[in-house]
């Protein structure tokens, strides 16, 4: 009998420990050392919040999401081979609003480290802000984005690959 319950007391203590390593091994694959945690104005990709999207009345763009307070900000970068087309949407509400009345700045850096700040104007056919940046070089481009509406202010962080 002692010996019975000596084995189901190891072989607990075997499961929890492969529990424990198990558990700890999923929390560390999902982070990286250098990589802060995600916050409101980190932009996540668009299919993993197309469900909520779509349970709320808005529609994907297909581009990276950002929630920052009240606003939603899908940022869709379109790149040819001349320049690269930066479209923002900015929307309010739990039905996804466009919102037009907005004061909207890119601040990209470039590859090489260099910072260009680019106003976007509303294009009321698209229900969108939209701007150029003519620059061709090859990497990856961060763009910070500040929209300022009223006394309010929605920001959002994204980048895109040239």
């Amino acid at each position: 009998m002692k010996l019975l319950t000596s084995g189901i007391i190891v072989l607990a203590s075997a499961g929890l420990l492969l529990l424990g390593a198990c558990s700890k091994e999923s929390k560390t694959s999902d982070s990286t050392p250098n990589t802060a945690t995600p916050t409101a104005e980190t932009a996540t990709p668009a299919a993993t919040t197309a469900k909520a999207e779509s349970s709320k009345g808005g529609k994907s763009q297909g581009g990276q999401v950002v929630e920052s307070g009240k606003y939603h900000l899908e940022f869709v970068p379109v790149t040819s081979s001349n320049d690269t087309h930066l479209d923002l949407y900015l929307q309010t509400g739990d039905t996804h609003e466009a919102v037009a009345n907005a004061k909207v700045t890119a601040d990209v850096q470039l590859p090489d480290g260099k910072l260009k700040t680019i106003p976007l104007s509303y294009d009321a056919s698209g229900k969108h802000y939209a701007a150029v940046v003519k620059e061709k070089v090859a990497g990856q481009y961060q763009v910070k984005i500040t929209a300022k509406i009223g006394s309010e202010q929605a920001d959002g962080r994204f980048n895109f690959d040239r």
